[in-house]
């Protein structure tokens, strides 16, 4: 059996995409958790959560079910964006000037205002504070977001949001000026995009519409109404915060849809929900261990999905996410896909339903989808996907850390060394989803040519790590611009859209 190509070659190798969806030009719309991961749905069998309005996208959606992305936020969010792995575009951290997306990459949202599209951001950015790398200055038209990783995050960086900026009533950088918002920040994110949903269906351009919460990303924050359950059950206040903030994000989603109806958009937007990384064990808990008792003495037992690993690791559970692909009347409802995909080919894949011309050359790693969604797919070739944890520390040689903390995965194994310490095993995920096997020393064919690959990889990408030896900045931008703008006339009141 021939050994799959490496992903870095694999677009070139393939031609056009016949079929129905390619240049339909849909409007498009992406929501992105942050941290929530693949176990925290109803419809995966979490036994505390109810999600009925993503339970209902489930089912209307063609599903991946083996859909990966990196281990943290910032590398995810800028693979999506560009169409290639987040070494090649700098980024190894989710700080330390190392969350910048290099200002060479051709953007998703470029590529798509080029033919045509409204272009819009709603909440968590993260790919570099300071005002080159803004997503104003990457190809967004509208731009609501806050700073940092998360509101209220800074470091000793340019990485920072407005200061003691908190979930209830942020502060939010719109379109390079600040306003103060009133509510729980993801009600706002998610009141925001469907403003400029609604203003772009007016104006008749097809939009791009990037929803981005930053929930339920840590401090595990919800409003009272929603995290109240979950303490009644037992949860500490972590995970009450943490379920509770997905339960928000699912009556948001439920908003979203209802006024998707209402406006007849839903036969013409393509809806695609997803999450940033795996879930995280500060509120999804740590495997084994309870997060509580109910009252009967029932334990609050974690829910992965049976999946080893969390966020920040390179096992399955730490890059494996939802990802529904919803469009009524065009994509048939409850398709199941399981051939491996990634967020490198989120890029290709809208372009191709933009008619939207890629960057030159092999910036574009990924493939194209459609031929998936719409089953024309005679076939499907094998790849290697690359995962590297990163976040080695400021000082570090990259090169010390090559053999740490990676993995490369095919449709059939994972070969792993999740906490770089001792020798990478090999899993077959097909007969052993949650990793419970070391089948290395059965298939060392296998592991051959995965580590042949993964070097050939590391030896493209290692150029490419353009912020290694990047000063920390002295300034934090947010704050600087927090300052001026609040001695020039203070921060006025967002104007809320009316639905």
């Amino acid at each position: 059996m021939r050994a799959p190509l490496l992903i870095s070659f694999l677009f070139a190798s393939f031609g056009p995409v016949w079929g129905g969806l390619p240049g339909s030009r849909p409007n498009i719309l992406l929501v992105i958790t942050d941290d929530q991961g693949y176990g925290p749905v109803g419809r995966h069998g979490n036994p505390w959560i109810q999600t009925p309005n993503l339970d209902q996208w489930h089912d209307r959606s063609a599903r991946f079910n083996r859909f990966l992305v990196s281990p943290t936020c910032s590398p995810t969010r800028s693979a999506l964006m560009t169409g290639r792995h987040e070494f090649k575009n700098g980024i190894t951290h989710t700080i330390l000037e190392r969350e910048r997306m290099t200002l060479d990459a051709v953007t998703l949202p470029q590529v798509l205002k080029g033919a045509g599209y409204r272009t819009g951001i709603f909440g968590k950015w993260h790919l570099g504070d300071e005002e080159a790398y803004q997503p104003e200055r990457r190809g967004f038209d509208e731009v609501f977001i806050h700073g940092a990783g998360g509101i209220g995050q800074a470091f000793d960086s340019s990485c920072a949001d407005v200061p003691k900026n908190r979930y209830f009533d942020p502060v939010i950088r719109q379109n390079g000026k600040f306003v103060r918002t009133h509510g729980f920040c993801t009600d706002v994110f998610f009141t925001a995009a469907l403003g400029w949903i609604r203003k772009a269906q007016e104006e008749g351009a097809p939009f791009f519409a990037y929803v981005a919460p930053n929930a339920p990303h840590g401090p595990y924050h919800a409003p009272e109404a929603n995290a109240r359950r979950f303490k009644e059950m037992g949860f500490g206040d972590d995970q009450a915060g943490f379920y509770g903030m997905i339960e928000n994000i699912d009556e948001n989603i439920g908003r979203l849809t209802a006024k998707l109806a209402e406006w007849k958009l839903l036969e013409n937007t393509v809806i695609i929900f997803m999450s940033d990384n795996g879930t995280t064990g500060g509120g999804s808990g740590k495997p084994g261990v309870a997060m509580g008792k109910t009252a009967d003495g029932v334990e609050l037992l974690p829910f992965n999905a049976g999946m080893k690993g969390l966020k920040g690791s390179a096992d399955e559970g730490g890059v494996r996410v939802p990802f529904y692909v919803r469009w009524d009347g065009k994509i048939p409802a409850g398709k199941e896909i399981g051939s491996i995909a990634a967020h490198l080919d989120i890029f290709p894949t809208l372009a191709a339903l933009a008619g939207a011309s890629l960057p030159a050359g092999k910036q574009v790693e990924g493939r194209s989808l459609l031929p998936l969604l719409e089953g024309s797919a005679e076939a499907w070739p094998d790849r290697y996907f690359f995962t590297h944890v990163g976040r080695w520390p400021k000082d570090a040689d990259p090169e010390t850390h090559r053999w740490k903390n990676f993995a490369v995965r095919n449709q059939r194994y994972r070969y792993v060394a999740a906490t770089g310490k001792g020798e990478p095993t090999l899993y077959d995920m097909e007969a052993d989803p949650g990793q419970t096997r070391d089948v290395a020393g059965e298939h060392p064919e296998v592991v051959a040519a995965m580590r042949t690959a993964y070097e050939a990889f590391w030896n493209e990408s290692r150029p490419l790590m353009v912020n290694e030896a990047a000063p920390l900045s002295p300034i934090r931008p947010y704050w600087k611009w927090y300052e001026e703008q609040t001695r020039a006339g203070g921060i006025p009141d967002w104007v809320q859209p009316s639905l």
